[in-house]
């Protein structure tokens, strides 16, 4: 399958299987890579940290968290990015300043590694992103 040039954050996911309000930027982008045919990335993380918003309590779900994310990379337009050693590890060693959130840094690693764009509304991600660091499109 094609590589695309978007990848959603955690949040961006979820927005977009519960039909959340967007940017109209983003709503732009998203339709136009799907147009075009160009997958969308999410990364394996977001299962890990979807699932940790749940069991915290942080986030009601009527599904449960294994099939709410086999939903969403069922969708014809979303892909899983590869999660590679590489990319893990890249993560560790980011240009600074940033966070230490690991779902963050695995998804500016991986976005940074397949040259995407992070479709998101994490203010830390977008400013980091202001910097040069990364690709990101607020959502």
């Amino acid at each position: 399958m094609a590589q695309g040039h978007l990848m959603l954050d955690t949040c961006a996911a979820i927005w977009v299987m519960e039909a959340e309000p967007m940017t109209q930027a983003s709503i732009d982008a998203i339709s136009d890579a799907t147009y075009a045919g160009e997958p969308i990335a999410v990364s394996p993380i977001t299962a890990w940290e979807r699932g940790l918003l749940v069991a915290r309590g942080k986030l009601n779900s009527s599904l449960e968290p294994k099939t709410w994310f086999s939903r969403l990379v069922g969708r014809e337009e979303v892909i899983l990015a590869e999660l590679t050693p590489d990319i893990l590890t890249d993560a560790s060693f980011l240009p600074e300043p940033l966070h230490r959130d690991p779902a963050d840094r695995i998804i500016i690693a991986t976005a940074r590694a397949l040259g995407l764009t992070i479709v998101t509304r994490d203010r830390l991600i977008l400013d980091y992103a202001s910097k040069g660091h990364v690709r990101a499109l607020e959502c």
